[in-house]
């Protein structure tokens, strides 16, 4: 298995490079993790070099053929799992004029397109291809008509509960763990902190805000971070109560469980786990880890 994993890698990689020839603009086309990509380069051509350690992951941007295009912008977030083209690569499709359910809607019929027609085949061209001519079919008509404003699109946000899993290679800086707490405080958001190595961070609250979380935290300089896994709750009302009822852990705080190793910065992972099994959580730490925890 270890040629066709090699060989695999090499399609990955020609795949994004034609991606990034055909879409040189960023707002086409945008790897998420560079780190990624650079990993699996590597891979695809050093026979020594061990499998890359997380997924490529990127962006394509799609303005469909609909005569009120300007409306519409739909983005594709896509992961390419190791064993792609093999396996299906990971698709999901957004965009703020769709509602949660026509959102499900559209992303379970283009898996069933590329389940039947793009096995064992590089295709994220054709799924482009897909979503450029059917997704705007998947906003209600009454909502394409020039009605929509951005308005709209925002207390469509705000009444969405988020809570996003990060993980960070290491948290040491101290500069940068008063950002986390300065920054979740600021925008109301609730979670933890655990620094050290791995780093986890975990902010929920309003959508809008765990957004605008993320988008400052990515852009202090890291050797990897990610978002591990995101949660996404509709709130009924969208008022206060609603949402301090989905929270699942106080306003952010650093939590240190006990570090132990030489510069006291591995912590006890097995007192994490019993943390997020307490707050109802325990399932995330295999997104993080890979393993049961107990």
């Amino acid at each position: 298995t270890e040629m066709t994993n090699r060989e695999e890698a090499e399609m990955q990689m020609s795949e994004l490079d034609l991606l990034s020839s055909m879409f040189p603009s960023e707002e086409e086309f945008t790897v998420t993790d560079q780190l990624a990509v650079a990993e699996l380069k590597h891979y695809a051509e050093n026979e020594s070099a061990e499998m890359p350690s997380s997924k490529v992951q990127f962006i394509l941007n799609v303005k469909p053929e609909v005569s009120n295009a300007s409306l519409v912008e739909f983005s594709m977030v896509c992961a390419l799992p190791f064993k792609y083209p093999a396996v299906l690569p990971e698709i999901t499709v957004r965009s703020s004029l769709l509602s949660r359910a026509q959102q499900i809607h559209l992303n379970s019929d283009l898996k069933t397109y590329l389940m039947q027609n793009c096995s064992g085949e590089p295709c994220m061209l054709s799924a482009r291809e897909w979503v450029k001519d059917h997704a705007a079919a998947y906003i209600d008509k009454e909502l394409s008509s020039s009605s929509v404003t951005t308005s709209n699109a925002v207390q469509a946000e705000d009444t969405t509960f988020t809570r996003l899993w990060i993980y960070s290679h290491h948290i040491y800086n101290k500069q940068k763990r008063k950002n986390i707490i300065d920054w979740a405080k600021e925008l109301s958001l609730s979670g933890f902190c655990m620094p050290g190595k791995p780093g986890v961070v975990c902010v929920e609250g309003l959508q809008s805000s765990c957004e605008e979380f993320w988008s400052r935290v990515r852009r202090l300089t890291w050797k990897r971070i990610l978002i591990r896994h995101r949660e996404d709750v509709s709130l009924e009302g969208g008022g206060h109560a609603e949402i301090q009822k989905q929270r699942k852990f106080p306003p952010l705080e650093e939590k240190c469980f006990d570090a132990h190793g030489a510069r006291g910065n591995h912590m006890d992972l097995g007192q994490l786990y019993r943390f997020l099994e307490e707050k109802g959580c325990a399932d995330i730490f295999q997104m993080y880890f890979g393993v049961e925890g107990h």
